[in-house]
């Protein structure tokens, strides 16, 4: 009896082919490729349409109704509280104080986190301890820095006062002054964050190669004519995030002059709504002691605007000094 082995080589018998399959690995791993990178970031797009876009746009419905929290029904109105928001004088005064505040704050806070990172980027005894230790300023509590901040600028015996009293300044009463209030709050904010924004500068310093600055010494420039010729264009692109997000904090400037006015009189920054925001006019507004909620939403979505005009403004700025310069 012949073997299969006999029959598959005896002369005249046909000897079947199978042609192999594509393989699985390859065609998974191009769905892999193509597809997988979609499934990486969707939590992100996820989580911003529930907790940004949704919360965006139920906001923009509110502001189109006369929505009192109060009240059953909410009746549409259309643009109607817009065109109350450009008549309102309270409304514009809070415009001026946070555009104020911002500028104040923000300028000098860009301007000493990149000296400061400057500093920090060279070389330091215990340089690790001097890096944590800009940042421990935004890791403290915002009530207890304006618990702080608001016995440095009392009226009677603040020790801000008592310092200008050294030099013949007269006592200045911070919460009572717009100008005063301006700076207390602005001080505050700086010192928070400062730090912060250094760290960020600090870490792009430290991916900027250092054949550059070694080539700039050979050829004899200072350290002070490298930082600008250097260091500064390189950094372009971390000046403009930390503008962008600069603004975004600056302008949404809630809790630090909400506690700086402690009492009765908090939420309107004063007696004379000297240091209201537009957030805390906001909600002022929307709920305690108004309850105007679409009104409220008109505000927020004025401040949303705002927000994106001046960003745009410091990028082109921005943008254009590093192209003159």
């Amino acid at each position: 009896m012949a073997t299969s082995l006999e029959l598959r080589t005896q002369p005249g018998t046909p000897v079947k082919h199978r042609r192999p399959g594509p393989p699985r690995r390859p065609r998974l791993s191009h769905v892999d490729v193509k597809y997988s990178p979609y499934l990486y970031i969707a939590p992100f797009f996820v989580l911003f349409a529930v907790f940004g876009a949704y919360p965006l746009v139920y906001t923009f419905w509110v502001s189109l109704h006369e929505w009192d929290l109060l009240a059953q029904e909410h009746p549409f109105v259309g643009l109607a509280n817009y065109s109350a928001l450009m008549s309102d004088s309270d409304f514009w005064n809070s415009v001026y104080n946070t555009l104020g505040i911002f500028v104040i704050s923000t300028v000098p806070q860009l301007l000493l986190a990149l000296w400061l990172a400057n500093l920090l980027n060279r070389q330091l005894r215990a340089r690790t301890f001097f890096r944590m230790g800009v940042l421990i300023p935004n890791i403290t509590s915002t009530a207890a820095v304006a618990i702080v901040f608001g016995q440095l600028f009392s009226r009677d015996f603040g020790l801000i006062n008592w310092a200008l009293g050294l030099v013949g300044v007269g006592p200045i009463d911070w919460n009572a002054s717009k100008l005063g209030s301006w700076i207390a709050i602005s001080t505050m904010v700086d010192w928070r964050w400062t730090g912060y924004n250094a760290l960020i500068f600090l870490a792009a310093m430290q991916a900027i190669p250092r054949d550059l600055y070694e080539s700039a010494s050979i050829d004899g420039a200072r350290p002070a004519r490298q930082f600008w010729s250097i260091t500064v264009p390189m950094l372009r692109p971390t000046i403009i995030f930390c503008v962008i997000i600069s603004t975004i904090g600056g302008l949404q400037l809630f809790t630090e002059p909400l506690l700086f006015n402690s009492g009765t009189n908090s939420i309107r920054g004063g007696p004379l709504r000297e240091s209201q925001t537009m957030t805390m006019y906001m909600f002022e507004n929307a709920f305690a002691p108004n309850y105007n909620f679409g009104y409220g939403a008109a505000v927020a979505w004025m401040l949303f605007a705002l927000i994106v005009v001046v960003a745009i403004v410091n990028v082109l700025i921005i943008r254009r000094a590093a192209r003159s310069s």
